[in-house]
């Protein structure tokens, strides 16, 4: 479990997760380049004359705003279970996570990490697990929630839209219907989303060995109890911590969402507040398939091809620079500085627990 992992060790990560780091840095670094090499114009030098530092640092505040929000959602969702936790640790274990994630797939390696800082404050380890999955139900829901919303408040600026950017609306508006019917069916039947894992993954399984199947299977049966036993576990003991999860859960992608807005008002271009926040949820669900770690390059490129949809292609590339910025680098930074605070309790623990002779 995430305790016995290096990466769950207090957020630390090891020699190897430093190579996907720098890995995963420089295929950002490469396609960041290459945007800028096709996008940036004279134009673009014009309005970056225009550059309004405010709404950029105000894009910055509302970045670390949203990890207070996130770290109210473990708060109150660790409340509901029982256990008190403070808020001060709880934005501490969200912003370490940050590192970890930033060099797994679809942000995967920060739900460890989090799983073990709370177990660290007394959570038991059920509970912890439970918090941190259901963390990420309630992102889909309200990515869910928020895709369906925007779709139909759209309305009558369909006509307006880009006919590719109603493509890419209309799929992923069904791929989340779909998602939420999925949810509500498999809590009421594991076994239904059982069968359906299963029979999914049988074609990427036609050339294994009976053995490697089999420990599919199993991962895949434990992976759903696990799934079904943290959300019962909220709906019987935790209600209450559903509802505030889901109201942070929805401040937290508010917050984040708008941040492009103000980028681009930044840099002297309308804010597309509706528009953008389409595009945000469908850069979210993209950014959500686990294809390189902390989706360095799909973000980058997602980013370009959905924004180039509807605003000046020559500001394309520095909005799509100033928000990986933001997004990834600085979350790379504030990660490393809110480890430093969790190694030294990692080692004054194992001094404890080794005293020196």
């Amino acid at each position: 479990m995430a305790g016995e992992t290096e990466e769950g060790r207090g957020g630390v990560i090891g020699r190897s997760q430093w190579k996907w780091l720098v890995v995963s840095i420089a295929f950002s670094l490469v396609v960041l380049a290459l945007v800028l090499y096709f996008t940036v114009t004279k134009e673009t030098f014009l309005y970056l004359r225009r550059l309004n530092p405010f709404f950029l640092v105000l894009a910055i505040v509302f970045h670390f705003l949203a990890y207070g929000f996130w770290a109210m959602r473990i708060k109150v969702m660790a409340k509901s279970l029982g256990h008190r936790v403070g808020f001060m640790y709880c934005l501490n274990l969200v912003m370490a996570n940050l590192l970890a994630g930033a060099i797994t797939p679809a942000q995967a390696g920060g739900e460890p990490v989090r799983i073990h800082q709370l177990y660290r404050d007394n959570v038991p380890l059920g509970d912890a697990t439970a918090i941190v999955v259901v963390e990420r139900v309630l992102d889909a829901v309200v990515l869910g929630v928020a895709a369906i919303a925007a779709f139909f408040i759209l309305g009558r600026m369909v006509e307006d839209v880009p006919p590719q950017l109603n493509i890419v609306i209309f799929f992923t508006w069904v791929g989340m219907v779909v998602f939420i019917g999925l949810f509500i069916v498999s809590v009421r039947n594991p076994e239904f989303l059982k069968r359906i894992l299963k029979t999914s993954s049988r074609p990427f399984c036609r050339r294994w060995d009976l053995t490697r199947f089999e420990r599919l299977r199993c991962s895949i049966d434990r992976e759903v109890d696990n799934f079904h036993d943290s959300v019962s576990r909220f709906v019987a003991h935790g209600r209450a911590g559903l509802l505030g999860g889901t109201a942070f859960t929805a401040l937290f992608w508010f917050s984040e969402f708008i941040i492009v807005s103000f980028i681009l008002m930044g840099i002297g271009e309308e804010p597309y507040y509706l528009l953008s926040l389409v595009a945000q949820i469908i850069i979210a669900v993209i950014m959500m398939i686990p294809l390189t770690p902390g989706s360095s390059g799909i973000a980058e490129l997602s980013a370009t091809s959905i924004y180039g949809l509807f605003i000046n292609s020559s500001i394309v590339g520095i909005l799509v620079v100033v928000w990986r910025v933001i997004f990834y680098y600085l979350n790379i930074i504030v990660g490393i500085v809110a480890t430093i605070p969790i190694l030294q309790r990692e080692m004054v623990r194992r001094e404890g627990e080794h005293p020196k002779v």
